[in-house]
């Protein structure tokens, strides 16, 4: 896992690196730097990229200070203003400013009073260095004018650390109004908590994380209520299949899924589930949806409920490991009575999707009856019917995470950068997946796979984990071999052959 710290706890990591392993906040600041330059030089090239830097009075103009000077001996047009107003320098940017004043390719000002920015072309790339992740109010006057006119410039912008404006931890209620609009954001060691909201997108921009060799033993020391889940992390939690395994022994899931007009629902649940190695599946389905799961996945058994139409009633739990309820099962009076009496009888973690969570939403005296460390899978609008309007999504997070900890269950909010929040009050961001998985059927073929991994005898948290990251990444590799625009949910089931095998699972 790669700990997401908030900002105290960054400065912390910087200060713990500093003590234990003899290292200066210079030298910090020149490890920024040569990152920096290195993946720049990636993007634009000295001869048709001219820069301008802006660099703050803090530690974060000190960074762009450096950078300056490593930019102008790699031979691109480098100008730089430092932005001294308040005459009140870091220790590192007093320092750092004499370097530059002394660096002969570079063109180097000072601002103490009024800044008229500079002709720029569409050719130009600016350098965000004027404040980092200690910002903690809003930019005002002569700053947020500067970040207006930065914005309207029409260049690109790489922002180091942090977008200029932009809090690392949390921007609820703020406008964007005095916020950088950065291309890209070359942030230090790991991704900043704010980077992980849809509201402040368009700030941030593309990502790239510049490692600075900052203590490990200081990350393994420092709490953090944030993670995010690595590839590492999926390689090590997926059991290899024993070579004497059968049907009985991968585990047996109840699926409770499908009404008229939303059988295919059910049917990508399900085969999902048989694509992650679940050995055994009934479908618990309603008459009208019969003829179509035996014609569509021959390999799953059936369950028929009595009533043609929607799911009313399931007789025994006891021949199932795990259970999934919800995809396309609607919200009948007779539906909603089959899901109440489920939560009552049900002894083991339950996954809970779409319609299920629909009718939580209507009833929530059914929270109190959901078995511990079950699974909760909303997107954004089932959550809100759930807990109330949110006005953001850092909001709809906080939610989540109370409504984990309050019944002691787990919750998947799903979007891009799905978090999985915990009983314990720990969140675990998911980084694979892609815009063109937002279509209809993906949270089906997600809940099919949750439940596999559940029955399979995966703790909870493991097969949620396990099965979002598998999940986007078959998504990925959809978008990758051919568009992320026409990728439909069972594209992703189709992909899931390859996205194992990246695992060698």
């Amino acid at each position: 896992m790669i700990k997401v710290f908030t900002s105290d706890k960054i400065k912390a990591l910087d200060q713990y690196t500093m003590e234990h392993d003899g290292v200066s906040s210079i030298e910090l600041i020149n490890r920024v730097a040569q990152q920096f330059a290195q993946h720049f030089s990636r993007l634009y090239k000295p001869q048709a990229n001219p820069v301008v830097i802006l660099a703050g009075p803090g530690n974060n103009g000190a960074d762009a200070l450096t950078i300056a000077v490593e930019l102008a001996r790699m031979m691109y047009t480098t100008e730089v203003y430092l932005f001294n107003v308040k005459d009140n320098l870091s220790v590192e940017c007093s320092e750092k400013r004499a370097v530059a004043c002394n660096e002969g390719n570079l063109i180097f000002n000072e601002v103490k009073t009024s800044f008229t920015m500079p002709q720029l072309t569409q050719r130009h790339v600016i350098i965000d260095g004027l404040f980092g992740v200690g910002l903690n109010r809003p930019l005002e006057s002569g700053f947020a004018q500067l970040v207006d006119q930065i914005n309207q410039s029409g260049c690109q912008v790489v922002s180091i650390d942090i977008p200029s404006g932009l809090f690392a931890d949390s921007n609820r209620n703020r406008s964007g109004d005095s916020i950088i609009h950065a291309t890209h954001t070359f942030t230090v060691e790991t991704p900043k908590l704010s980077f992980f909201f849809a509201e402040n997108s368009s700030f941030v921009g593309n990502i790239v994380t510049l490692p600075i060799n900052l203590s490990r033993e200081g990350k393994e020391e420092l709490s953090a209520k944030y993670h995010l889940i690595t590839d590492h992390d999926v390689s090590e939690a997926i059991v290899p299949l024993d070579r004497f395994a059968h049907k009985g022994t991968l585990g047996h899931l109840l699926l409770v899924a499908g009404s008229r007009g939303k059988t295919g629902a059910a049917i990508m649940a399900a085969k999902a589930a048989l694509r992650c190695g679940v050995g055994k599946l009934t479908a618990h389905l309603p008459g009208c949806c019969e003829t179509a799961m035996q014609s569509a996945l021959p390999e799953a058994m059936i369950s028929l409920d009595k009533h043609n139409e929607v799911d009313t009633r399931i007789a025994s739990l006891e021949p199932y490991s795990s259970i999934a309820i919800g995809p396309g099962i609607g919200q009948a009076d007779l539906t909603e009575a089959m899901l109440d009496d489920l939560l009552l009888r049900a002894r083991t973690p339950v996954v809970l999707d779409a319609d299920a969570l629909n009718i939580l939403g209507e009833r929530r005296d059914l929270f109190t009856r959901i078995p511990e460390y079950s699974i909760l899978t909303p997107h954004a609008k089932e959550l809100e019917r759930m807990v109330g309007y949110c006005t953001s999504s850092e909001q709809r997070l906080d939610e989540a995470l109370f409504l984990a900890q309050q019944y002691n269950i787990y919750v998947l909010l799903k979007g891009h950068y799905s978090a999985i929040c915990t009983p314990g009050g720990k969140v675990y961001f998911n980084p694979t997946g892609n815009s063109g998985m937002a279509t209809a059927g993906s949270g089906d073929v997600l809940t099919g796979m949750i439940g596999a991994f559940l029955a399979q005898g995966y703790r909870p948290l493991v097969a949620t984990m396990i099965a979002t990251y598998l999940h986007g990444l078959a998504g990925d590799y959809y978008a990758a071999r051919f568009s992320p625009r026409s990728l439909i949910a069972s594209d992703i089931i189709d992909m899931l052959p390859e996205a194992f095998k990246a695992f060698q699972a």
